[in-house]
């Protein structure tokens, strides 16, 4: 795994005056399959291309809305079990592009996401 770069074509409004580079945090790349579900029986796959430990970036061809909160399972390659995001929202689209905060993460899940942070380091 490699450490993402801020390319220009990857600078993205949300509709409210903030871009990716207002991120915190520092990101990984990543292609792995994630699963969202959502309110009213919204629910897909999406391609998580980066990842924090605050959001993630995915690619999906389902139509994704600013403001939409989802639950995610995030399939990492540390285990056979997905790593479960009790609550995120979509911050930004672009395209089939868009860009998630996690909300609400148990202490646990989000510790194994630095673990896998930290092995990409190495």
């Amino acid at each position: 795994m490699e450490t993402a770069a801020l390319r220009a074509e990857d600078i993205t409004t949300n509709g409210k005056g903030s871009t990716v580079e207002d991120r915190q945090g520092r990101r990984i790349r990543l292609a792995c399959r994630m699963f969202f579900f959502g309110e009213d029986d919204f629910e897909g796959e999406a391609t998580l291309l980066d990842v924090s430990t605050n959001g993630c970036c995915a690619n999906s061809r389902i139509e994704m809305k600013v403001g939409t909160i989802l639950k995610l399972s995030i399939f990492l390659s540390d285990f056979k079990w997905p790593l479960r995001v009790e609550e995120s929202v979509v911050r930004w689209v672009d395209g089939e592009r868009f860009g998630l905060e996690f909300i609400a993460i148990q202490p646990a899940q989000r510790e194994r996401l630095r673990a896998v942070m930290m092995k990409s380091k190495s």
